[in-house]
């Protein structure tokens, strides 16, 4: 909506302009100097939207890696106990008589 009524309210300004009653001759000198700080605002409102997009980026890297390091704390702790259980029931076969390991 807004780039199709920006884009006609130029086609206006160079239609106007172009015939005798303009106030702003081919060149469109004035339109130049319009655009150009346009551009100008703009880049500043991306760069502000990129700064803003980096920091919720970088704290969602933070809540990423936290996590992770929570998981690997849990896998670690879920390995040991899985160790000790092999262990107990290898100790556990290991003490049975030979016709009852089947």
């Amino acid at each position: 909506m807004f780039i199709g009524i920006f884009v006609s309210l130029m086609v206006v300004w160079a239609i106007v302009n172009a015939t005798r009653f303009g106030w702003d001759p081919y060149p469109f000198i004035l339109l130049n100097l319009f655009l150009s700080m346009l551009a100008g605002l703009q880049g500043a409102i991306l760069l502000i939207a990129a700064k803003r997009q980096d920091a919720i980026s970088a704290a969602l890297a933070q809540h990423d890696f936290e996590t992770d390091a929570a998981a690997k704390d849990e896998i670690e702790e879920l390995m040991a106990i899985n160790r000790r259980q092999l262990t107990l029931i290898q100790l556990l076969i290991s003490d049975r008589p030979p016709e009852a390991r089947r």
